[in-house]
């Protein structure tokens, strides 16, 4: 039996997950709330049941399977919501929320989704994922233009502990970045108080306009822009997990906590790349301790939840975005590499990759669910073709 051990950059690897998830889309959170008529208390409560619910999610999960499962809010569902819930009551949101979260508790219990994932190549889950993980390492290089100094400073301590020490090389580069942000008077910490907020219920009102207008759209904008994703993610970083009882165990954590502001509960995959790759940890079966390293964070950030938001932005956006794109630069190689690998699928994963990494919209699907539609009828046509 192993010895249990929890090496930094596997702590680190889970904290930058948590990192990246908030300060990427909390504040697409607040603005849905806001939309909705909710309080700043209010709203504060509704961050504090989202990370209590994916620090949960997220430790049960990964506990259980022995296995980096990472949990987040839907994204694409948040911004959904910031026109979706023009005009609704707080009561008539949370309606929303339920019947969209039951909707995914069904499709998960059907066995639908799992049977429609088990169809996807490998290539295509491989290329969906750098599709998507692309603009994180063009973000973080992108910013070397305005912020030399500080990103560049980041780059040249990655590189330096490449050489010397690989696994502290995104250990060196936050601790760089945080010390020239510092310098430079870039960390505003001003107006930060931590604060436990506890969620409020809120009774839910239903209504069938609202549900086909609004909770209906938030379901598959769930399904096909972050639990299809997610779950792909996790195939193609070699994790084959049972898929129903996924779905159905984050559906129903987000069905009962809908009443205190939690919309949802899904499969990550741009953070769980990061408790994935071989940063986290160089032993596949030993990464899932990133992943609880990550549940541990999301629960403190669930405690402090009116706090995140404050927080996020005393932090450079520029540090934050150098320090992803860095924690990612593996994975997304890792993926290129097996996307391309089989040349007999490499036009139809190149095809996934480019229609993932465009960023395209569709019938407010985002364009990791259009990789995979796109590159599958590729795969299909040309596939066919060749046995022809």
């Amino acid at each position: 039996m192993r010895s249990f051990s929890l090496p930094l950059p596997t702590v680190l690897s889970g904290f930058v997950a948590v990192l990246v998830g908030y300060a990427s889309s909390a504040a697409i959170i607040w603005q849905a709330a806001i939309v909705a008529g909710a309080s700043t208390g209010q709203i504060a409560g509704w961050m504090t049941a989202l990370g209590i619910a994916m620090g949960v999610s997220t430790l049960a999960l990964t506990l259980w399977y022995r296995a980096p499962v990472l949990t987040a809010w839907s994204t694409p569902g948040a911004a959904l919501l910031v026109t979706g819930l023009q005009g609704l009551t707080l009561a008539e949101a949370i309606g929303v929320f339920i019947v969209a979260n039951a909707l995914i508790v069904l499709c998960g219990v059907t066995g639908l989704f799992a049977r429609l994932m088990q169809v996807i190549p490998h290539s295509l889950a491989a290329a969906m994922l750098a599709g998507i993980l692309l603009r994180f390492g063009l973000q973080a290089f992108g910013h070397l233009d305005g912020e030399l100094f500080l990103c560049g400073s980041m780059l040249l301590a990655w590189l330096a502990l490449k050489v010397l020490a690989p696994r502290y090389a995104v250990i060196a580069a936050m601790v760089v970045g945080i010390l020239v942000a510092g310098m430079k008077g870039d960390i505003v910490t001003s107006g930060i108080t931590f604060s436990p907020v506890l969620p409020a219920f809120i009774a839910p009102h239903f209504s069938l306009a609202h549900s086909l207008g609004v909770a209906i759209p938030l379901f598959l904008v769930t399904m096909a822009s972050q639990n299809a994703p997610g779950i792909a993610t996790m195939k193609a970083s070699g994790y084959s997990l049972p898929v129903s009882p996924l779905i159905v165990f984050t559906g129903l954590l987000a069905l009962v906590l809908s009443p205190f502001g939690v919309y949802s509960i899904c499969i990550a995959a741009i953070t769980a790349a990061i408790c994935q790759s071989p940063e986290a940890h160089p032993d596949a079966g030993r990464r899932w301790l990133a992943a609880a390293v990550a549940g541990g964070f999301y629960l403190l950030a669930g405690l402090f939840g009116g706090s995140v938001t404050a927080l996020m932005a005393a932090l450079p956006v520029s540090w934050i975005q150098m320090l992803a794109g860095l924690a990612l630069l593996g994975t997304i190689s890792g993926s290129l590499h097996q996307a391309l690998l089989n040349e007999t699928e490499r036009d139809a994963a190149i095809v996934t990759f480019l229609v993932t990494a465009s960023g395209l919209t569709l019938l407010g699907i985002g364009s990791a669910f259009w990789g995979l539609v796109v590159g599958g009828v590729c795969y299909g046509v040309l596939s066919f073709a060749r046995r022809a």
